[in-house]
């Protein structure tokens, strides 16, 4: 009886630690620009989340224990990478084209911005 693989072999790019993501050999530039920003993403949206579930007003309902700030923090981790994921905010995708190198094909980008600098010259201040 012949069994196929439930899982594939190949790892995806978001089970790669940050740290490991620059020298992986098995991903494009692009794969590491686009991951590199999700995780960046992550990390706002953590920090953004650990923000807004601080507490106001110091109250004898709150929980303020080590047990339920470690669980808040696995919370708030686990709802920053899973909306960084989703894609739904959206910061990931400006984050990668803003860091994802133009095609070398295509006019260099440097040239296009002092071609429109030399046509439209900035005129000198003048002080008074």
């Amino acid at each position: 009886m012949n069994i196929a693989a439930l899982q594939s072999n190949k790892a995806s790019a978001a089970d790669i630690a940050p740290e490991a993501l620059a020298g992986n050999q098995s991903l494009s530039e692009h794969q590491k620009i686009a991951e590199a920003s999700r995780q960046f993403e992550a990390m706002l949206l953590r920090q953004i989340l650990a923000e807004t579930q601080k507490p106001v007003f110091k109250s004898e309902f709150t929980d303020n224990s080590t047990a339920a700030g470690i669980y808040q923090d696995l919370a708030t981790n686990q709802m920053a990478d899973s909306l960084s994921k989703s894609g739904a905010l959206g910061f990931a995708q400006v984050f990668d084209r803003q860091l994802d190198r133009p095609d070398p094909k295509l006019s260099h980008p440097t040239q296009t911005i002092s071609a429109r600098i030399s046509s439209h010259p900035i005129p000198a201040p003048t002080h008074e």
